[in-house]
């Protein structure tokens, strides 16, 4: 069995000048759980690749630290889990700001998401990002400018706004 410590499991996240990704939630935990050691591979190879620039947003941070320390089957202790937020927080981190869920509401409406979804949508269409890595949302689908990908399904994307 493959057990994670507090460190993050790349050692350490690349950051390089590419193709800006925005990282959704499930990605990171992941990345952080033994449920699926298939899904854990799959996250740790897409976050390692050198030739992405990765975003995510405070709204990710607080959900990763809410899943790892309490929807995983062996969930991170807090300790554990804040040393893993503060090693994602090293990434580019798009703020939740007042304009952000108004547009994201926005947004919501006019694509049917929830707001937790649309919240995602905006902060990687403000961020400047091509793709959204996410299981969350249809693979494949364009809103904002942004294509989302679920890396778990290995598909190629298909235009669709």
């Amino acid at each position: 069995m493959v057990t994670q410590g507090p460190a993050h499991p790349l050692g350490r996240l690349i950051l390089s000048m590419g193709v800006r990704a925005f990282v959704d939630t499930n990605v990171f935990v992941h990345l952080y759980s033994s449920d699926d050691p298939a899904k854990r591979d799959v996250a740790r190879d897409l976050l390692s690749h050198d030739d992405m620039d990765l975003v995510l947003s405070a709204q990710v941070l607080n959900e990763f630290y809410g899943a790892v320390t309490r929807k995983i089957t062996s969930p991170l202790s807090p300790g554990d889990a804040r040393d893993a937020v503060g090693s994602l927080a090293e990434l580019e981190v798009v703020p939740v700001t007042r304009n952000l869920v108004v547009d994201a509401l926005d947004a919501g409406q006019s694509y049917q998401l929830s707001r937790w979804d649309s919240l995602i949508i905006e902060a990687a269409s403000r961020s400047g990002c091509e793709i959204l890595f996410t299981e969350g949302l249809s693979s494949g689908v364009i809103l904002r400018g942004v294509t989302i990908t679920n890396p778990f399904l290995g598909q190629t994307v298909a235009e669709d706004e």
